[in-house]
């Protein structure tokens, strides 16, 4: 009776038990033997896996989160929206004509440049204290040839521009001369109106300039 029924059951499409019939089954002892692999799969392999799928799952998460909250570095951080970074000469020039007469200070400054990084929280400051001022800042080894078109040969470097006047004036700073900017700012931002379009930098066209031969800037002395 029990082989019958048995027997029934296998020859069922509709019958879960069709579902092991790779497999012999014992009638008496309703235990089924036989070699799992034959069906294709590894059921050994199915909690590994699942365990790994798991495991790299946290660790994506784990790399999201710490991305999303990783302190900005040293250069990346802004004062506020009258801080900008310029990573193109046609960024650097679509600033300066778009700033009309308002004052511009350029920094052109390098990553590795520990005076630079030593100015910066004051020069934060200084932008913070001059909303009116349009402050740029320009990555070096990322704008090489247009450094080099503008003489930027020590790190850092500063450039003062003012609507019509074009370059007002540029030096070379560190921390210790960080006065030499307060100076530069009460000189030239004054009340004044100007009498012509904005010039930015003048006669230089930083668009045609040749790549000049790379040489590294030189930090200046904290």
């Amino acid at each position: 009776m029990a082989d019958s029924l048995l027997r029934t059951q296998i020859s069922s499409p509709c019958s879960t038990t069709a579902l092991l019939s790779p497999f012999f089954i014992n009638s008496s002892s309703s235990r089924v033997s036989g070699n799992p692999r034959r069906l294709g799969v590894s059921f050994s392999s199915l909690p590994h896996e699942h365990n790994r799928f798991t495991h790299l799952k946290a660790h994506a998460q784990e790399v999201a989160t710490e991305s999303q909250n990783r302190e900005p570095k040293w250069w990346e951080r802004n004062a506020g929206p009258n801080m900008v970074d310029i990573h193109s000469t046609q960024e650097f020039l679509d600033a300066l004509k778009d700033a009309a007469d308002r004052l511009v200070i350029v920094e052109f400054y390098g990553t590795w440049c520990a005076s630079c990084r030593a100015l910066f929280p004051k020069l934060c400051r200084t932008a913070q204290e001059h909303p009116e001022i349009l402050f740029l800042k320009v990555n070096f080894d990322e704008n090489k040839p247009m450094c080099k078109g503008l003489n930027v040969r020590v790190l850092p470097y500063f450039h003062f521009y003012r609507g019509a006047d074009g370059q007002l004036e540029s030096f070379s700073c560190s921390l210790a001369k960080f006065q030499k900017i307060k100076d530069a700012i009460a000189t030239h931002n004054t009340d004044r109106c100007s009498i012509g379009p904005p010039v930015g930098v003048g006669d230089l066209n930083l668009l045609d300039t040749p790549s000049p031969q790379e040489t590294p800037a030189e930090p200046s002395s904290i």
